[in-house]
């Protein structure tokens, strides 16, 4: 006899399915709809155990909740459905217990989702919500739905009031968690093949904004910020739908399926190029998505750091004998980091009285002061920092300085690079910056998008030369190599085949407008241009060969200084393509002491000849 949840997938891909025109449309609805039929098929199924077990199951006493996406109504096609039995020690017996939980799993199995289950006593639930932080997120949102309702909710409130009692204590638990998904899953916006659910900004990162809030230390945002939650979710849903499976992959073979379902595709364009293009465009909305998700929760876990710092009687015995502060709270203390910049309660805010619509240069000094004294920018000052009147054709001696500084800060300049980008100003230094935002890379080496990539080259580039041990570059030509590296992929547009040819194309044209000196822009465009060539000459050609050697020499000017700048550069460019270990490099990409030894003899061949 069929149960009330047989077949259950199947009929959430039903209530699943795309348009006619293949476009998923109304996700909420559609999650709407698949919480419904999940309540009503488990709390029949309940009635059905209820009446197949060999005793009378009580009426009080025992009750079965549903926690994680189900409870939150943010269930997937796929999604795996976690499930609890709570019950009373002295209201059944272990065997009976056992009986009944059989009951409800085995028909759970056999329905074609994945099931997540636990039977607990109210006391073992509170006891492991108060040791282990994902099953405390887990049950901020919980369903009653069959049995004793009056019991799990007790429960529920119970596991609640010992969050909040707790949350000052748990919060840098709760944000150590964050930072080890985000060294272990990367950052949405800058991933090729991101995990929409664990990667820095996905949906993981919206169950801890949820978990603050309810903690009372911060309210939450709202708005674009749901939109932001909405709009991932649907993604999530045609990961499902494609895959056929319960996975936040979004793995290559999944994208252009994916994008396509969610209306990116333009059936104007040609085939393989309309898959191109749509996988773009998808990228892109997720960035966005990424990042407002990211910011939300770094906006909230700010405020509810600074609500533990200032939630604290407002005298105290210590202030009240503090001749200088006069018996009263003392105002707030800053350390001065730059002119209009400052940190406090380490983080980077603006200066009291500092105007950003009246300094254009102040959102470069807040950036360079957050990456050499490696804090983060306040979320509120990022937000101001947008007013900045930055135009990118307006530089001076201050701005290229503290542009190349930034450039200079080694890895600090990931995160800061991160910050000022979600509030889009870089873009607004340099507007062809805006050309590889946020695009995906065509070669299955790079994990990172082009412009994650390219900030990643400029943090392995160093003042001292790795091509010429003991060799430290000159200011000028230390700030070409930067301009380079940040620049090398730039001319990575739509349908360019060659883009270092491209490149080379844009580089002048950004760093005249920028106001550096014409051999700085010489060398950055000359390095832009060749910037493959080590490489390919060390994989494809012999270095025994003299007009080999003589070949690449002539190409870099017979300079021996430019031909280190490229060794740093093409070295850079392989070692920072992150791939992981899902994923293939290839001979033509990668770094490894092999190819490491290729292109040293491609070096010294060339430098012979110079």
């Amino acid at each position: 006899m069929a149960s009330a949840v047989d077949k259950l997938k199947a009929r959430f891909m039903d209530l699943s399915r795309p348009d006619d025109d293949g476009i998923y449309r109304d996700g909420a609805a559609k999650r709407k709809a698949r919480t419904e039929l999940a309540v009503s098929a488990l709390r029949q199924l309940w009635s059905e155990a209820v009446a197949g077990v060999s005793f009378d199951v009580p009426s009080t006493g025992i009750g079965l909740a549903a926690v994680g996406s189900l409870a939150r109504g943010q269930i997937g096609p796929s999604s795996d459905i976690d499930l609890v039995i709570i019950y009373e020690p002295h209201a059944v017996s272990d065997a009976q217990l056992n009986e009944l939980a059989n009951k409800i799993w085995y028909p759970m199995w056999d329905s074609g989702l994945d099931l997540d289950h636990s039977v607990r006593t109210r006391q073992q639930c509170e006891a492991v919500t108060d040791k282990d932080l994902p099953a405390a997120m887990g049950w901020l949102d919980v369903l009653p739905l069959a049995g004793d309702t009056g019991l799990i909710a007790a429960t529920a409130a119970s596991i609640l009031e010992r969050w909040r009692k707790a949350a000052r204590k748990r919060l840098p638990e709760l944000l150590e968690s964050a930072e080890k998904r985000l060294t272990e899953f990367g950052r949405l916006p800058y991933l090729n093949q991101p995990d929409i659910k664990e990667a820095r900004g996905g949906l993981r990162d919206s169950v801890l904004v949820s978990a603050l809030a309810a903690s009372w230390l911060a309210d939450r945002p709202h708005g674009a910020y749901d939109a932001a939650v909405e709009a991932l979710l649907d993604v999530r849903d045609c990961i499902h739908l494609v895959a056929n499976k319960d996975t936040n992959l979004l793995l290559p073979p999944y994208q252009a399926k994916v994008a396509a379902m969610l209306g990116f595709a333009d059936p104007t364009l040609p085939e393989g190029e309309r898959e191109a293009k749509s996988v773009e465009d998808l990228q892109t909305r997720l960035a966005r998505l990424g990042r407002t998700i990211a910011f939300s929760l770094d906006s909230t876990a700010s405020r509810a750091g600074h609500s533990l710092t200032h939630d604290k009687p407002r005298f105290s015995f210590f202030q009240m004998m503090n001749p200088r502060a006069g018996g009263k709270r003392e105002a707030p203390t800053f350390e001065v980091l730059a002119p209009g910049v400052v940190s406090h309660e380490r983080e980077v805010v603006l200066a009291p009285g500092a105007d950003p619509s009246r300094d254009a240069a102040l959102a470069l000094r807040a950036a360079v002061a957050a990456a050499e004294f490696e804090l983060p920018i306040n979320p509120a000052t990022l937000t101001n920092l947008r007013r900045c009147p930055i135009r990118d054709s307006v530089w001076n001696d201050e701005s290229r300085d503290l542009f190349v500084r930034l450039l200079a800060s080694g890895p600090a300049l990931l995160d800061v690079w991160d910050e000022i980008d979600f509030v889009d100003i870089p873009g607004r230094w340099i507007p062809e910056w805006l050309g590889i935002r946020n695009r995906p890379s065509a070669s299955a080496a790079h994990r990172y998008t082009i412009d994650r990539h390219s900030i990643e080259v400029v943090t392995r580039l160093t003042r001292e030369s790795s091509a010429a041990p003991g060799e430290r570059y000159d200011d000028d030509h230390y700030t070409a190599l930067l301009l380079a590296g940040l620049l090398h992929d730039i001319g990575k547009r739509p349908f360019v085949t060659d883009h270092a040819a491209e490149g080379a194309k844009h580089v002048p044209v950004i760093l005249k407008r920028m106001g550096f000196s014409p051999a700085i822009v010489r060398w950055a465009t000359l390095l832009v241009r060749e910037h493959l060539t080590l490489s390919e000459f060390a994989t494809g050609r012999n270095p025994n060969d003299p007009a080999v050697g003589d070949d690449l020499a002539g190409r870099l000017d017979h300079d021996p200084v430019l031909l280190d700048m490229l060794f740093d550069l093409t070295r850079a460019d392989g070692s920072s393509l992150g791939a992981t270990a899902g994923e293939q490099i290839t001979k033509q990409y990668g770094w490894s002491k092999w190819r490491e030894s290729l292109v040293r003899a491609m070096y010294n061949a060339t430098r012979y000849h110079m």
